[in-house]
């Protein structure tokens, strides 16, 4: 039979003194199966010498630690006592392992981990996925953007038609027409009363 690592039989999961066991800190993924459908949780090894695989978990109802399946590249694999072996089932692809459960059940909540062993070296144990079947992922409300207000227009156009690009440049044209038409009838008034003097005033006038 194989050899289970002691990881499985304390409730901190941590190596015991003198031990070669590596414990990885990682946040799980949360998953949400249907119920009575299949899932599969990953066990990336990140290593191209690993040639065994230990699955537990940790259940929700109880908190105990539960022995699933253990299995090497071979596919010999050896299931625990209480384990239905067709509802467990281990493959190995590229240095990872994945567990596929089938017929999901409430029963099936929990933390599911994995305990990989490198050829030669120490055995390296991570969380691999939280299993809640049959419940809703929460969702993500995005957070909304304020708009920023239009921009007003210095030269106020009507709202009815479509601004001219030469709009504004006629408010300023416009006063300056009026200014020069001005200055115009003073000079002309200015001629006409000349010419209405008598000769000899005008001569005054030169003079």
């Amino acid at each position: 039979g194989a050899s289970f690592p002691s990881v499985w039989y304390t409730s901190s999961c941590f190596p015991l003194p003198g031990s070669s066991r590596i414990l990885q800190q990682e946040s799980p993924p949360i998953l949400y199966p249907e119920l009575l459908k299949a899932e599969t949780v990953s066990c990336p090894c990140h290593s191209e010498n690993c040639d065994f695989v230990y699955w537990f978990r940790t259940l929700f109802n109880d908190d105990s630690v539960q022995f699933l399946v253990s299995c090497n590249l071979a596919d010999r694999c050896t299931h625990g006592s209480d384990i239905v072996q067709s509802r467990f089932k281990v493959s190995s692809s590229k240095g990872s392992f994945s567990l596929r459960i089938a017929d999901v059940t409430k029963q099936d909540a929990g933390i599911y981990s994995c305990v990989v062993k490198v050829r030669g070296q120490e055995e390296v144990w991570r969380p691999a996925a939280v299993v809640r079947p049959g419940e809703k992922a929460p969702t993500t409300v995005k957070p909304t953007t304020k708009r920023k207000p239009p921009v007003v227009p210095v030269c106020r156009c009507s709202k009815t038609k479509k601004p001219q690009a030469n709009s504004c440049g006629s408010m300023v044209l416009w006063p300056l027409v009026g200014l020069i038409a001005v200055l115009a009838v003073v000079l002309i008034g200015t001629l006409y009363y000349f010419s209405r003097l008598p000769k000899k005033c005008r001569h005054n006038f030169v003079k």
